[in-house]
């Protein structure tokens, strides 16, 4: 069945995302451009984020690489737009991620870390990550403890190939948006305890944090990036199991 996309109303969603991110900055007292909005594609059909880029996005996250490869050839190279990967990251797929993506927000243990930092460098690059943080200590979820944090940034330090630009989180779900602040600020605490000047290759430029029900509070709380999808283009279908 075809996509039947309404162009008008993703575009003024996206119109009303980033004037709630304004908004919210003001409330921090924030520079309104120092927060990026990236667009969560997973189950987006290409017609639909052409749409959004069209409206101002420049920042695509997506989840899973099979899902991604085409849509990227789809939309084709452009340099304004920049590709990041949000999911879970296995390490059978990093040499197919490394390079393809401008960032990764999921890394979640040392061992994918070396396997990220070897594949840069057998590719000659150097893969900007985000450290994912388990902030509300779920078995359920990936991620690295909020006390494991410094021990694993001192180990990635040591990886030439790799650039850890930050920390990524998702706080517990609940059914309100406030519930989530706590942790949110517990992200923006940590990143600024375990900054170091002694890091070579660690900064703590970004806080990926915030999603469609919580944007808000996160740029409140000190997040640089949020990661909206539904309140972008509405509630989309699972996608169907092969």
């Amino acid at each position: 069945m075809a996509d039947t996309v309404d162009s008008d109303a993703i575009a003024r969603n996206v119109e009303t995302v980033f004037e709630n991110i304004r908004r919210a900055a003001q409330r921090a007292g924030r520079p309104a451009d120092s927060i990026r909005l990236v667009a969560v594609t997973k189950s987006v059909s290409v017609d639909r984020i052409r749409v959004a880029i069209a409206a101002g996005v420049s920042i695509l996250g997506e989840s899973r690489l099979q899902e991604a490869v085409p849509k990227q050839t789809a939309v084709g190279p452009r340099g304004d737009l920049a590709w990041h990967f949000i999911g879970r990251l296995q390490r059978r797929k990093v040499k197919a991620v490394v390079g393809r993506f401008q960032m990764i927000h999921s890394l979640d243990s040392v061992e994918l870390a070396a396997e990220i930092d070897r594949r840069a460098g057998e590719a000659g690059l150097c893969q900007p990550v985000l450290l994912e943080v388990n902030i509300g200590g779920e078995p359920s979820k990936a991620g690295f403890l909020p006390s494991a944090v410094p021990d694993a940034l001192a180990a990635l330090d040591g990886m030439p190939n790799l650039s850890v630009r930050g920390l990524m989180a998702i706080p517990p779900p609940a059914s309100e948006p406030e519930a989530a602040r706590p942790y949110l600020r517990r992200v923006s605490e940590l990143a600024r305890s375990v900054a170091r000047p002694g890091f070579r290759r660690i900064r703590m430029d970004h806080l990926s944090m915030g999603m469609s029900q919580d944007y808000e509070i996160a740029v409140e709380e000190g997040a640089t990036m949020v990661r909206v999808g539904t309140a972008i283009f509405g509630v989309r279908p699972a996608p169907v199991a092969t």
